[in-house]
């Protein structure tokens, strides 16, 4: 029997990967450099006018003061946070804002989200859109408003209650909640498996020569990347979206595909075209979590299938990632150890809960779902120093070339989420 023959790599020489990615590199500083510029006019000037759509809407309390503070998106694109005492409801609004904008901004504020003050000269009500409605639908299905807010955040990337997130926390199912790849790859394989049922025997009858792979895989991206559209391109679902573009396409042109060339490479051309994703917590989050199963993937590969998927990637990532989670969240509770068994249920349980929704019975697991975020009543906080991370973050790079840096690095995950759970 004859040796199987290897797919070629993204990139056949070294050289040409070095000169690939100093490419992306110097496009991204000339990127930053043109936002910077503008940085600096907008700290510079004692006032600034803006046209902006109100993201979220909520009221806080300070010394006995009630106020209300807007997540605003302004049309020329960046994202600001702002205070009123204005006692109006300010959703499903487009405000002409002045902004009084200081030093005390930071570019990495700016090219993020940031806090600036300012002055409502006018609001317009703004019709609602499909999403909207669609929510409408959603809220209408459940008596619970945090029931209605998961599902809402789940589907549609919308922010989640305040209080039913600090439970989820708890739980240790937050990356569960916020749209990412692990959705993305659900929808995946929900449409491409439901689109190839109906192709298969279109293909046999009709035309035999085509290849499933492009015919499929063209409509399920396009439906993919409208819905990531719909959503509002939350950063962590952006990346993936690219990812599954990219991989594709890899795919179809017969390449290696888990390779950490291919992470890197998708990483870089979206810090090219999206700058503002290099001070996304979530996506560097869920860059992260990608490079894990890389790295899973790349020594447990000659394992059984089901074994690697039911075991070694819910289990290893948790481990993996205890480092880097608990150097940004120090939350930690003993019933973050479900993680692994709620992520693997999670699988038919979000399309299951789509489909609910879609003929009016999405409070069907309403019971259970509130008697699992009631579990966990409270937590203690643990922050990993930045020195051990940084360790543990070269230690995992160098994985990359040397198993035994790899076992080093899931021991000392390993241990660390000992002192961590016992």
């Amino acid at each position: 029997m004859g040796m199987a023959l290897e797919k070629p790599k993204l990139f056949p020489q070294r050289k040409t990967f070095v000169w690939f990615v100093s490419t992306l590199l110097i496009l991204i500083m000339i990127r930053l450099i043109f936002i910077y510029q503008s940085y600096q006019a907008f700290i510079s000037k004692p006032f600034y006018y803006t046209n902006a759509t109100v993201i979220t809407s909520y009221e806080k309390t300070k010394y006995d003061k009630r106020y209300t503070v807007l997540k605003l998106k302004s049309d020329e694109g960046f994202t600001f946070y702002t205070t009123t005492h204005r006692k109006e409801n300010f959703n499903h609004k487009h405000l002409r804002v002045q902004l009084f904008p200081n030093a005390s901004i930071g570019f990495k504020d700016y090219l993020g989200t940031f806090y600036v003050k300012s002055k409502i000269k006018h609001q317009e009500k703004i019709p609602l859109t499909k999403k909207d409605r669609l929510q409408a639908y959603v809220n209408m299905q459940h008596k619970n408003s945090s029931l209605a807010s998961f599902y809402n955040a789940v589907f549609f990337a919308t922010p989640i209650d305040t209080n039913l997130r600090d439970k989820i926390a708890l739980l240790g199912v937050s990356h569960l909640v916020a749209l990412s790849g692990f959705h993305l790859g659900i929808l995946w394989g929900l449409i491409y498996g439901s689109l190839l049922l109906l192709y298969r025997p279109l293909q046999q009858r009709f035309f035999p020569y085509r290849h499933a792979l492009l015919d499929v895989g063209v409509v399920s991206m396009l439906l993919l990347g409208f819905y990531v559209w719909f959503v509002g391109y939350p950063p962590s679902l952006l990346r993936s979206y690219a990812m599954v573009l990219v991989g594709w396409s890899v795919l179809l042109l017969g390449m290696e595909l888990l390779s950490f060339t291919f992470l890197t490479s998708v990483f870089l051309l979206l810090a090219v075209i999206f700058p503002y994703l290099l001070v996304s917590l979530s996506f560097w989050l869920s860059v992260a979590g990608v490079f894990y199963i890389f790295l899973l993937l790349q020594y447990t590969k000659t394992s059984n299938k089901w074994i690697i998927t039911l075991f070694y990637i819910p289990i290893g990532i948790f481990v993996l990632m205890l480092p880097i989670v608990h150097t940004v969240f120090p939350i930690t509770s003993s019933y973050q150890l479900l993680s692994p068994v709620l992520s693997l249920l999670f699988i038919p349980f979000y399309p299951m809960a789509i489909f609910l929704h879609l003929v009016g019975m999405g409070s069907l697991f309403d019971e259970g779902l509130m008697y699992l975020f009631n579990l966990p009543s409270q937590g203690s906080e643990h922050l990993l120093s930045l020195w051990l991370v940084s360790v543990y973050i070269l230690l995992s790079i160098g994985a990359i070339w040397q198993k035994k840096l790899f076992y080093a690095a899931f021991a000392l995950a390993l241990i660390y989420g000992i002192t961590l759970f016992i």
